[in-house]
């Protein structure tokens, strides 16, 4: 049995993590509230843009963007994967890498190369790891996603996609559900179709009239879209993280606390185990004498 000073070095040590931990899992629940409400506050628009998207995508007007136009050669798919630059976060980062390499093992059975935009610390080094083609990444986002520093790595993919480069793109992330729950998720971002955006289906079929001209409204309207897309995303994955770091940290001070009470009773019982033999030395003197 470990001796009084060690035990009381270890009660110390455990109680020091756990004060980290505590404040660990104080600070990600500020920051989950923050991240909550501008994802909340991005859902609608979202859903808003999505019905139109799918509505124009129905009406087949006399212009198709690059983006409605589907290409079958079967050569390669890019994907956006959405991570988080931080750990201590749970499974979090661990399932949404989980389903992208399933989903590129699965593309490569069929002989399909897979290209990667990463989007976080956690993906780009993991995939770097695993010898994945990145041909962007952006990391180091902070606390609040700037949709300009999201664009542009995705733009290589979305380029390369008009240039018949890749047949399509998928944005992978985690999707916020509640507070104790994130779901790991693949969408395809291009090509739209309706099915992709989820139209609003109804009785009536869709007529638009265009003010200037179709190319310039539909090529607007779709670049804003995909914007929209990858923020909401992005969104997502910060609320997702910042729940999933609060419980991790919850856990780990409820671990900690167990431990402490566990070291304690150790303690206590090397004490008397302690007490009670000097006692019995002092006893025995005592009789010898």
């Amino acid at each position: 049995m470990a001796g009084g000073k060690e035990i009381r070095d270890k009660i110390k040590s455990v109680e020091s993590t756990r004060k980290i931990t505590k404040a660990m899992e104080m600070v990600a629940t500020s920051k989950m509230r923050k991240a909550q409400e501008r994802m909340r506050a991005a859902r609608p628009y979202v859903r808003k843009i999505r019905n139109i998207t799918g509505h124009l995508a129905e009406a087949s007007p006399e212009y198709s963007h690059p983006f409605l136009i589907t290409h079958s050669e079967g050569k390669r798919v890019g994907f956006i994967v959405v991570t988080t630059d931080k750990g201590l976060c749970g499974a979090m980062n661990t399932n949404i890498l989980r389903t992208v390499t399933q989903a590129m093992r699965e593309h490569q059975e069929r002989g399909i190369g897979s290209d990667l935009v990463v989007i976080g610390n956690r993906g780009l080094s993991f995939m770097n790891r695993i010898g994945a083609r990145v041909v962007a990444h952006a990391v180091q986002l902070g606390d609040t996603p700037h949709l300009e520093r999201l664009l542009g790595p995705a733009k290589v993919l979305l380029d390369a996609y008009q240039n018949a480069q890749v047949d399509a793109i998928h944005l992978c992330y985690t999707k916020f559900i509640n507070s104790m729950s994130q779901q790991a998720v693949i969408e395809q971002l291009v090509p739209l179709v309706p099915e992709n955006v989820r139209a609003e289906r109804g009785t009536h079929g869709w007529y638009y009239l265009y003010e200037p001209e179709p190319a310039q409204v539909i090529d607007d309207l779709l670049i804003r879209y995909v914007e929209a897309l990858i923020y909401q995303a992005v969104a997502e994955s910060f609320a997702s993280e910042n729940s999933a770091r609060r419980m991790a940290m919850k856990a780990a001070s409820d671990n900690a606390a167990s431990i402490i009470d566990d070291l304690k009773l150790v303690y206590n019982k090397t004490r008397q185990a302690a007490i009670t033999k000097e006692l019995s030395e002092i006893v025995s003197g005592a009789a010898a004498v």
